[in-house]
């Protein structure tokens, strides 16, 4: 007897992964990556987090390099958006650097703060990281110096900031304030919030 072609078993398409939703995936992988950093993340980690087996992992995005890769350009983008959306509310360049230390403050408090962010800790791995990698994360703190920087010298053209403050120097020691927060958010809440924003905020005058 032969089969009829309309009900026979047909062979399974061997090595291709699962449907899955791309930008799902890459947020579940982004949490491992936020908690362990680059090296110590698994293939294992992140597959029960992305829920995909590890052949799934490497047919849809080929190693946990290319992977690092396109959760880093995702993060990226969800925090610069996030963060422009808070401060497009705020008209001078001294409300929006207060808006900005307060968005860090709430990434560093929490469940959110635990997780860390991924720039931060990219940056603590920066000598364990091959030089395209290295190169994203360090143009990565630099845009966040430069865009801080940005906010100073608007801030000295409105009149909300001293125009005494050489706005490199300032922008330095905010970027240091902002990251610091994100270090200290993986233990605990940073204590006095508030206090600590308009502390940081005096040496715009």
């Amino acid at each position: 007897m032969t089969n009829n072609p309309n009900t026979a078993k047909q062979p399974k398409e061997r090595g291709r992964p699962r449907n899955f939703d791309i930008d799902d995936a890459l947020d579940n992988a982004m949490i491992v990556f936020r908690q362990k950093g680059f090296h110590a993340a698994s293939i294992n980690d992140l597959g029960a987090a992305m829920n995909l087996t590890a052949g799934s992992i490497y047919k849809a995005f080929q190693d946990k390099r290319s992977l690092f890769l396109r959760v880093f350009e995702r993060y990226i983008l969800l925090r610069n958006t996030d963060l422009r959306a808070r401060l497009q509310h705020y008209p001078t360049g001294r409300e929006r650097i207060a808006e900005l230390l307060q968005f860090y403050l709430d990434s560093a408090s929490e469940i959110e703060g635990r997780r860390g962010c991924l720039v931060v800790g990219s940056t603590v791995e920066l000598q364990t990281l091959d030089e395209e990698l290295s190169r994203l994360v360090r143009e990565a703190v630099m845009r966040n110096r430069n865009f801080l920087t940005s906010l100073i010298q608007q801030g000295q053209e409105d009149g909300s900031i001293s125009s005494r403050l050489n706005p490199d120097t300032a922008a330095g020691l905010l970027l240091c304030v902002a990251f610091g927060m994100r270090v200290v958010g993986k233990i605990q809440d940073v204590t006095n919030g508030e206090e600590t924003i308009n502390m940081v905020l005096s040496i715009l005058d």
